[in-house]
């Protein structure tokens, strides 16, 4: 009897003080959650994923031959989606998925292919910086390399 009271207590002190882990099902739900809302236009499920000073930067080779990363502002970002024209069909298709996650920090990496108006635009791959806050997890940084060739 006294074992069974001691496993008793001893159950809902660590289910009390534990925490869910964060999976790679759950990291992985915040970059659907943030592209969902990129193709229908809904900037508000967008920042729902979003650390509120993310930085978004493009790794990429110009016309001249030169490899160049942008960082862009993630406001002017949504601002665009926001503004975005009806008649724009954005899809973005995510190839695959591999995850890293330690501690409070995860890292997402998403290969695709980027369809405007159902034709084909360019490839490459998005790399996603996700931490944990008191609020939950956020992505903090996003950067993404985009090329028009060597994409099968």
């Amino acid at each position: 009897m006294k074992f069974s009271v001691f496993l008793l207590c001893f159950t809902i002190f660590t289910n009390s003080f534990s925490q869910n882990p964060f999976s790679e099902a759950d990291a992985k739900n915040i970059v659907d959650t943030f592209f969902e809302g990129f193709h229908i236009g809904d900037t508000l499920l967008m920042k729902s994923g979003m650390a509120e000073n993310m930085v978004m930067q493009t790794a990429f080779t110009d016309k001249n031959g030169k490899h160049k990363v942008n960082t862009d502002d993630a406001n002017a970002f949504i601002s665009a989606i926001a503004n975005r024209a009806a008649d724009q069909k954005w899809d973005e298709r995510l190839l695959d998925y591999k995850v890293e996650i330690d501690g409070n920090l995860a890292h997402v990496w998403t290969p695709y292919e980027f369809w405007l108006n159902g034709n084909f635009s360019h490839c490459g791959a998005n790399s996603f910086t996700l931490a944990r806050f008191d609020t939950g997890w956020k992505i903090i940084h996003i950067i993404d390399s985009r090329r028009k060739e060597d994409c099968k």
